[in-house]
């Protein structure tokens, strides 16, 4: 869903939205864009609002005391610090990972539209009536890309990927009997997620490593179309392991007279799947043995506490990355870039081209992030054992 909402802002990103609609709402590529994304922002919310049912509060006074805004401070800094090992090892991965993420989702689009005006001289930006729209939309176009390749990723590779709670030992495929050895060669030989999510940093560190060497459009948009790939990885990877790891903390295992294994997930009577369905008679059974009313909300609890702390790992970096951009580009690039500035002459573009480009120095910061995150990936591997 991520990567066919990105799909579509991106491709709305390089239509010329000022042409289309004059200057009614708004007198830049940027400012159109700006109130398409909040009109739909706002309709996403307002039908999710609409459609999803929640429980009814019920408050008691110890439920009240726990609503305190300072107890609960208390209560997330102290979780926060007392993580458990393999929770903290997630949100330590993601604290590199979104140091080098952040430079490339919030810069990829100018810089690739400014490899297109710096380096192309057949191009001139300063001469447009929108230099920054121009931008934004040769850099939109490599985005699109980018999004195809994050949506293919995102639904095949669940398929060649093992899932981290799987056992490969005591999976045996099924099929037609031609196919079947081929089944269980793929299933024998799939890497693990936790491998995958590390290689996926080491591929986001290599395609950034390689900015700075940028000189043509058509480079700088296979770079940034690699880093689907990657992406894929960062929408799936951290929410999958964070997701078993509450799950395994928070509810114990239940073992059926038969030997299998099975963990309650909730207590709600939603029926989700069919009344016959193996799923929901375990379902039934659970709620037989064990019915407690406030097992739900204690899980729910501790599972949006931990969660909310993985988005605070996720954006700390922001605040790290915009503190290095600011530097980056207060050395290299202060001031307006010449290419977009309407009295640039030639010889200033000249010299911006023959400089460092600031962006593509803070995406090579992030790929050093990125090895950081590869290598906290590495460590989480002994955690997780």
């Amino acid at each position: 869903m991520i990567a066919i909402g990105q799909l579509i802002g991106y491709a709305i990103g390089t239509i010329d939205l000022v042409k289309i609609f004059g200057t009614t709402f708004g007198d830049s590529q940027f400012k159109q864009l700006t109130l398409i994304a909040a009109v739909f922002f706002n309709m996403a919310v307002g039908i999710t609002s609409w459609a999803v049912q929640e429980r009814i509060l019920i408050s008691s006074k110890d439920q009240e005391a726990k609503s305190d805004v300072a107890k609960m401070i208390s209560k997330i800094l102290k979780t926060t610090l007392h993580l458990p090992d393999r929770i903290q090892a997630i949100c330590w991965v993601q604290f590199w990972a979104w140091i080098g993420w952040f430079p490339f989702l919030f810069y990829s689009t100018t810089w690739v539209g400014e490899v297109y005006f710096r380096y192309h001289p057949e191009t001139n930006a300063s001469a447009s009536k929108d230099s920054l729209g121009d931008v934004g939309r040769v850099g939109s176009l490599s985005l699109v890309v980018f999004s195809i390749i994050t949506f293919i990723a995102s639904v095949l590779l669940p398929f060649v990927v093992q899932s981290p709670d799987q056992d490969r030992r005591k999976f045996t495929p099924r099929g037609p009997p031609t196919i079947t050895p081929i089944l269980e060669i793929i299933n024998n030989n799939k890497p693990d997620l936790l491998a995958a999510w590390q290689w996926s940093h080491l591929i986001f560190a290599g395609s950034m490593c390689l900015a700075p060497f940028v000189r043509s459009l058509q480079m700088a948009t296979v770079i940034v179309s690699v880093c689907g790939i990657p992406w894929a990885f960062a929408c799936w990877a951290p929410f999958a392991f964070m997701g078993i790891e509450i799950n395994r903390l928070t509810t114990p295992n239940t073992m059926l007279a038969n030997g299998t294994s099975y963990r309650r997930l909730s207590n709600s009577t939603d029926d989700f799947t069919s009344i016959g369905s193996p799923i929901l008679r375990l379902h039934h059974l659970d709620r037989d043995l064990d019915d407690s009313p406030t097992s739900d909300s204690s899980t729910g609890e501790t599972a949006g506490i931990y969660l909310g702390i993985l988005n605070l790992f996720t954006t700390l970096p922001q605040f790290v990355g915009t503190f290095i951009s600011m530097i980056v580009f207060s050395i290299l690039e202060p001031g307006k870039s010449p290419e977009l500035h309407e009295d640039g002459s030639e010889e200033a573009i000249q010299k911006a081209a023959d400089g460092p480009n600031a962006i593509a120095v803070c995406l090579f910061i992030g790929a050093l992030s990125a090895v950081g995150a590869a290598y906290a990936t590495a460590r989480m591997k002994a955690t997780t054992k």
